[in-house]
């Protein structure tokens, strides 16, 4: 873990507006992953970019098409067969041919339930590929990303995008593209149909559209604008709720429960507020739809009446319009419900697509160094480092020998941690290099790199599953006697038999139905059951008794042979019997050499130790 000194980014720095700055070039940059769009949404864009995800189900896609419009072709027959019937049969009072017609319209009837019943099949079956497919995808670049990504962005933002914005995105692919085809055609029918049937009764139908587009036009334009803000405030929930369920022992032990509920009803209600917003933009725009259906009712039966008198128009075609109008404004105010789940789509699209365009800024070279077997020689040659403007370490240099143990004390803040980062690139520096083995790190393969080195953490981190899936971490070539051996040198094995189920045991999310130190050992033990050539220690025994303390060095001992080892200590007792005693101060490396050698020179480790071991006595045996 990094301390708070060494200047990690804060995780809703970028959420209240804050300016991160950007590690290479070391100025300030904008948030990689803000929730609020700072330009407007281009559709045909994304939706040129969306569609690209539905090429492998081309297919697929082409059938539910050809079933949506064969559905609406279905749908049009019915009222003119409704007209054929009353001019031909009722009205005449011919009543032979009837009741064929009536089978016919049966007929069409079932045929356009079975069809919509496939289409509605096809289309979830494309949708949930779809949503699979980029779930997968957001997954994977999410654990190829670089470091400071996850310093800048709170998880509960991250989750946002994998769950509710995807989500979204399902809705638009099963209810929205798709489905739009079939209310378009059906439109058009109905259009050509009506025009067909008697040209001068559908152009004065057809005069109240500019009022339709009109109200359509600020529909969209409103609706758009609130959907932005709906999952923009959805982000913020989602990150305040992951943050504080997370940290609740904290909240609870400082009493931050009321101030921290006023924070969250505050952040509630702008996201209820602007769903309020789109509530009432559907409340008038789905009244004046009707409407304005309801005043081309009254022109066909007002113009369709005057036409029946003077012969030009039957009452079929009459009746036949009433049904065709009607059907009309139906795909339109449908339309405006697709509108509304593309306009969610697309406000999800664009942070998802934001997500997806941040490139990894720790990537492996392409011709990257690879080796199969490593020294462990560590270098740092001139390195200055920092997470934003205030460097970390300054112009530091040392070298680790092929299985040295060196350890590495400082006060707070004094750049400790940031060693083990840098060895394992997981940040680049600003200056300098870091080498191991001679070449320096970002010329690895860093897979290559990592894993022939293990990291054990002061927090460790540990996933639910059972305790052998833990150690193994998904390296199932590793036996499991292999596992108990180094447990056993650990003198973790005795503890972890003794749990239900031993190493079987389920383990919930992040362990907390195990005790810190027990934690801890399983960490250490997940640490070295790999067989790394290079071991990085960060407080790895800060959370583990004394009793356990002393058997864990005697199995360190044993552990360390043959091994570079890097050990990061606030105990002194930790490391002092390391090779070599790295001490740091503001960032700086002040001082180096073994136990005694440091102790004789009477510097900040000869201070760090009199804080710790009051006794004189104790002092002066050290010295001497």
């Amino acid at each position: 873990m990094m301390r708070k000194n060494e200047k990690q980014p804060s995780q809703h720095q970028e959420a209240s507006g804050g300016r991160p700055t950007d590690q290479r070039a070391g100025r300030p940059s904008q948030p990689v992953d803000s929730d609020r769009l700072q330009e407007p949404v281009y559709d045909r864009r994304l939706l040129r970019r969306l569609l690209r995800y539905g090429r492998p189900y081309a297919l697929h896609i082409a059938l539910a098409i050809g079933l949506i419009i064969l559905a609406a072709f279905l749908d049009i027959l019915g009222p003119y067969l409704t007209k054929i019937a009353v001019d031909r049969y009722i009205v005449p009072g011919n009543y032979e041919g009837l009741s064929v017609l009536v089978a016919l319209y049966v007929g069409v009837l079932v045929a356009s339930f079975s069809v919509r019943y496939i289409q509605v099949l096809l289309t979830q079956f494309i949708g949930q590929n779809i949503i699979y497919d980029l779930r997968q995808q957001i997954f994977n670049h999410l654990q190829r990303l670089h470091q400071q990504f996850f310093d800048r962005n709170p998880v509960g933002r991250l989750m946002t995008r994998v769950t509710s914005d995807v989500e979204s995105l399902n809705q638009m692919f099963t209810q929205g593209i798709v489905m739009i085809f079939g209310d378009i055609f059906l439109i058009l029918g109905i259009v050509g149909m009506m025009l067909s049937i008697s040209t001068h009764l559908a152009l004065w139908t057809f005069a109240v559209l500019p009022l339709l587009f009109f109200a359509s036009f600020l529909f969209r334009k409103k609706v758009r604008a609130a959907y932005s803000q709906i999952r923009y405030w959805l982000a913020r929930i989602n990150a305040f709720l992951q943050e504080r369920i997370s940290g609740m022992s904290i909240v609870q032990l400082f009493n931050r429960e009321a101030k921290d509920f006023q924070k969250f009803r505050d952040i509630n209600w702008q996201h209820t507020r602007a769903y309020i917003k789109t509530i009432f933009y559907y409340a008038l725009f789905y009244p004046a739809v009707e409407l304005i259906s309801a005043t081309a009712l009254a022109i066909i039966i007002f113009r369709g009446g005057w036409l029946i008198q003077t012969g030009g128009v039957t009452l079929g075609i009459v009746i036949a319009f009433i049904q065709y109008a009607r059907m009309f404004f139906r795909p339109i105010s449908d339309l405006s419900e697709k509108y509304n789940i593309l306009q969610s789509a697309f406000a999800s699209s664009e942070r998802i697509f934001k997500l997806l365009d941040v490139q990894p800024a720790i990537v492996s070279p392409p011709d990257a160094f690879r080796k199969e077997s490593l020294e462990g020689r560590i270098e740092f040659d001139n390195v200055s480092f920092a997470y934003q403007e205030e460097l970390v370490l300054r112009e530091v240099s040392f070298r680790i020998e092929p299985g040295m143990r060196v350890g590495v004390v400082g006060h707070t803040g004094a750049g400790k941690t940031t060693l083990i980062r840098l060895i394992g690139r997981f940040y680049d520096v600003q200056s300098g290099s870091v080498r191991v083995d001679g070449v320096d790190v970002r010329r690895w393969d860093l897979a290559n790199l990592r894993r022939h080195m293990a990291i054990v953490l002061q927090d460790p981190f540990l996933f639910s599953g059972t305790v052998l899936e833990n150690i193994r971490l998904g390296r199932r070539e590793i036996p499991e006697e292999r596992v108990k051996a180094v447990a056993r040198l650990l003198n973790a094995h005795r503890f972890i038999e003794q749990l239900p189920g031993g190493y079987h045991f389920r383990i919930q999310e992040r362990g907390t139905n195990l005790s810190m130190g027990q934690r801890q050992l399983i960490s250490l033990v997940r640490a070295l059951v790999g067989e790394p050539r290079i071991l990085l220690l960060d407080e790895a025994t800060a959370n583990i008794d004394s009793e356990s303390e002393a058997l864990i060095q005697d199995a360190l001992k044993q552990a360390l042979k043959n091994r570079t080892a890097l050990v990061i200590a606030h105990r002194l007792s930790t490391i002092q019997h390391m090779d070599q005693i790295l001490v740091f101060h503001k960032g700086r490396l002040r001082e180096a050499g073994t136990h005694q050698q440091l102790l004789k020179q009477r510097g900040i480790y000869f201070r760090l130790y009199q804080l710790q071991f009051q006794s004189p006595v104790a002092m002066k045996q050290s010295v001497s």
